[in-house]
């Protein structure tokens, strides 16, 4: 991969960004990403994304051009915060693939019916193609001494993460300390109070998007970021290429949260085989390993046992929405037609939802 100086790449795309987010789903739009045209075809597809994978689709769609099922369909891609991008979609905004940061934004399109309801059953995985973990971002040789969840909260400490009202990338973020704190929220109590102070006391700068977030903590803002392991990846890898006191390390908390960014084909496409094959595209090996090498964990064993030099660090227990669906789901069954809410409906529902607990806790300043 060519490393570019982040900084500039990063700052280009955010002032773009209005520009992008109305533009790049028009089918006459172009995007050329490392230099190659990938609009021209007679065929169009627009992919709509949140922010974060830009650099993954940058490797991949030129490759899936280069295969028979892709050389003659050209793209439109716009990034952007996934909340906001998923409710661009649910307005009609013209898009035949949607990728997010949170399966919920793409519920929400399945609800104004935009998406079919089984798209999870419509690829691999759950329609999810790739992933990551929660990683903790901080300046060249850790002055702070950040070894974990706790060392956020130490006096001083200044925190940065996205707004979880428009950031998939914060929710995340927040349910990695959430879960270990909580015990997988079989102590929800415990976990509220860390976010709480979390959000009081440290986190001072809250982005609209993981991307900006990156963006601010480039630019001098916090002590430390929260993001997603291939954003860190990817400021770490640059660091060749920065001044000093630009340069970053990265750590894995000890628990941390496993990522996944699901994919949907969009039912009001016009090219629905189209939006397919792409879809079916990014699950092969060879779209894993380029998933794989921008920094993105890969879902195929083969090639997460191929690629595993590339994720260091050791993690002690990675919760998943699944466990922790199970416990805050239980007993709610009473207001859900018998049956308890599961995976992201329970977690969003208690935490996230407009009366979840973090998001009382976001509007009330950190305070409970």
């Amino acid at each position: 991969m060519v490393v570019r100086r982040w900084r500039t790449a990063v700052v280009a795309a955010v002032a773009l960004m209005a520009i992008t987010s109305v533009t790049a789903c028009g089918a006459g739009s172009t995007d050329e990403p490392g230099g190659a045209d990938i609009s021209s075809g007679s065929r169009h597809l627009n992919l709509v994304a949140y922010a974060v994978p830009k650099p993954g689709f940058d490797a991949i769609i030129p490759a899936f051009r280069d295969t028979e099922q892709g050389h003659d369909i050209g793209f439109s891609q716009s990034y952007g915060a996934s909340g906001d991008q998923s409710r661009k979609v649910a307005r009609r905004v013209p898009a035949d693939v949607v990728n997010f940061s949170v399966e919920p934004d793409i519920t929400r399109l399945v609800k104004e019916g935009v998406v079919d309801e089984d798209w999870k059953k419509q690829a691999p995985n759950n329609s999810t193609p790739f992933g990551s973990v929660v990683a903790l971002v901080v300046r060249k040789g850790n002055p702070k001494n950040i070894r974990d969840w706790d060392d956020l909260l130490r006096p001083g400490v200044q925190v940065v993460t996205p707004n979880p009202g428009s950031s998939g990338s914060a929710k995340w973020n927040l349910l990695a300390p959430y879960a270990a704190k909580s015990d997988g929220g079989r102590n929800s109590q415990a976990g509220l109070d860390y976010v709480s102070e979390l959000v009081r006391d440290h986190i001072k700068v809250v982005p609209k998007s993981g991307r900006e977030a990156t963006t601010a903590f480039e630019q001098g803002q916090g002590d430390v970021l929260i993001s997603y392991e291939n954003e860190a990846i990817m400021l770490n890898r640059a660091n060749a290429s920065v001044p000093a006191d630009e340069q970053v390390d990265y750590l894995l908390p000890s628990q941390t949260f496993k990522i996944e960014n699901p994919v949907a084909v969009v039912n009001t496409s016009t090219d629905k085989d189209g939006a397919k094959s792409f879809v079916d595209y990014l699950f092969t090996p060879a779209a894993q390993q380029l998933w794989a090498q921008e920094g993105f964990r890969p879902v195929l064993p083969d090639v997460i046992a191929r690629t595993h030099d590339l994720f260091p660090g050791d993690i002690a227990k990675l919760w998943t929405i699944k466990e922790l669906g199970a416990v805050l789901g239980e007993g709610t069954a009473a207001e859900n037609d018998g049956k308890d809410l599961t995976g992201w409906k329970a977690v969003d529902s208690a935490l996230f939802g407009s009366k979840g607990a973090i998001t009382e806790i976001y509007n009330a300043g950190g305070r409970q």
